[in-house]
């Protein structure tokens, strides 16, 4: 009678079930795969080690043997001694065990091993490079920027963006943002504290177009709360570390927020990237290079006390440096335009060529012709205030003005606390925007004031019964 073709060949049920079994083993541990071994080949079997010691054996008993074996094959021609990567295999088989048999155990324990072998070295890589990411964040973190991009071998980086993700589910999360960033230049991904930080690290046009959307991505599937700093010069790590925790606290589950401004409506995108860059040169060419980072890192971080801490230095030394910057630029650092308009200048992109000029910072008109014409900075701040009506539009003027102070702003409105920071919330609401961003406050006080009118007072607030508003719009 003719066997069908359609059957399987008995030999090849059998060779199927051996490989089967032996792939079982072997996701199990290494010593069910040598005792599986064992068995299949009527006989024992050792795994040897090359410092001579056996990893495991079936029957323990066979272990100096297997291990004699393994260093010396030749006198011992009844046993099959196969050498793998990291380990010896040593396989005798029972008198009744076929030598095709024996010769697919081995291979196949071989193959399974080598596979192993390859996987826990791609584990100790990985494990090694989180390790490395996690080092480099804390030499930035500490200020040893240079001794980072040195270890990490990036010559040529001169800024960082930080992005932070905090929320329940940040281990699995960081797993997949790890294999979702895999191939981008320069990135640093680990685990710090309760937070999932990436650090993109790049020259001073931040290459982070294709990364973001990934970022959002992440962030949304994993339920994580995130904030995204404006890119920074590396020695100024700790501001956008600081940047990026701020701007996160009013933000909801899900969502990535960035505290580089107004978007497609900020001023970096909206003004012509070389008149930027020759006014903010123009400005900033009497600063040393110290002031230039005090001042960078007051205006980013809106306090002296943040500042210190972002320098690693003394209060005491950061007030000083501010009197010293307030008198080579000729202006008093605690007018909220003055302040405004220099944050927008340490944030434009540096000038291919120094300046030999200087030019001195004026509060009128808020955004310098320089930079733009004032048909065109009115078109621009109309849009950025257009969803606000004039009361919520006052209220933030004055806000802004107090450098986003509560307390004080309140109190020159003739409202409750309580009032102008719900007035506050709605306001971002409308505006879709993260209030507590220092250059999101910056670009909304230069087009507040921008559009501003005689009439855009705190006196033309309706009330009733002194500090009670009346007729709340929605808007």
């Amino acid at each position: 009678m003719t066997t069908s073709s359609a059957e399987p060949d008995s030999s090849e049920v059998g060779r199927y079930e051996l490989m089967r079994r032996l792939v079982r083993a072997a996701a199990h541990s290494d010593a069910r795969l040598i005792a599986e071994a064992a068995a299949l080949a009527n006989g024992w079997a050792v795994l040897v080690d090359l410092m001579g010691n056996a990893i495991c054996s079936t029957p323990r008993a066979a272990g100096p043997e297997g291990v004699r074996a393994a260093a010396h094959p030749r006198p011992h021609p009844h046993l099959t001694v196969h050498r793998t990567t990291d380990a010896v295999l040593v396989v005798k088989s029972g008198p009744t065990t076929a030598t095709a048999r024996l010769d697919l155990i081995t291979q196949t324990c071989v193959d399974l091993l080598l596979t192993q072998a390859r996987a826990h070295r791609a584990e100790e890589t990985l494990r090694a490079e989180q390790r490395l990411h996690g080092a480099a964040l804390h030499l930035f973190l500490s200020g040893q920027a240079a001794l980072a991009l040195r270890i990490l071998g990036l010559a040529s980086v001169t800024h960082a963006t930080v992005c932070r993700l905090t929320g329940t589910a940040i281990q699995t999360a960081h797993q997949a943002l790890w294999r979702a960033v895999q191939g981008a230049p320069r990135s640093l991904i680990c685990l710090e504290g309760s937070d999932l930080v990436i650090v993109l690290l790049h020259g001073e046009s931040p290459e982070t177009r294709r990364i973001l959307p990934r970022l959002s991505a992440i962030a949304e599937r994993h339920q994580l709360t995130g904030g995204i700093s404006g890119p920074v010069p590396v020695d100024m790590f700790a501001a956008a570390w600081a940047e990026a925790g701020a701007v996160r606290l009013n933000v909801g589950a899900g969502q990535l927020t960035s505290a580089t401004g107004l978007g497609g409506n900020g001023l970096l995108e909206v003004i012509p990237a070389q008149h930027l860059s020759s006014w903010s040169a123009a400005v900033l060419q009497s600063l040393r290079r110290d002031q230039h980072r005090t001042l960078e890192a007051y205006l980013r971080s809106g306090s002296v006390q943040a500042a210190a801490s972002t320098l690693d230095v003394s209060e005491g030394t950061v007030r000083a440096r501010l009197r010293g910057i307030s008198s080579a630029l000729g202006v008093e650092l605690d007018n909220a335009t003055v302040q405004a308009q220099l944050l927008l200048a340490v944030r434009a992109p540096t000038a291919p060529i120094k300046t030999q000029s200087i030019a001195r910072l004026v509060t009128h008109p808020p955004l310098p012709t320089e930079l733009l014409s004032p048909d065109d900075a009115y078109e621009w701040a109309s849009d950025v205030i257009q969803p606000l009506d004039a009361t919520r539009r006052i209220a933030l003027r004055y806000w802004l003005q107090h450098r986003g102070r509560t307390a004080p702003a309140a109190s020159e409105l003739s409202l409750s606390r309580s009032t102008l920071t719900e007035w506050l919330s709605k306001i971002g609401d409308a505006l879709h925007l993260d209030l507590q961003s220092a250059a999101v406050r910056a670009e909304l006080h230069l087009a507040v004031e921008t559009i501003a009118t005689p009439e855009d007072a705190a006196r033309f607030l309706p009330r009733r019964g002194g500090r009670t508003y009346r007729n709340q719009r929605s808007f």
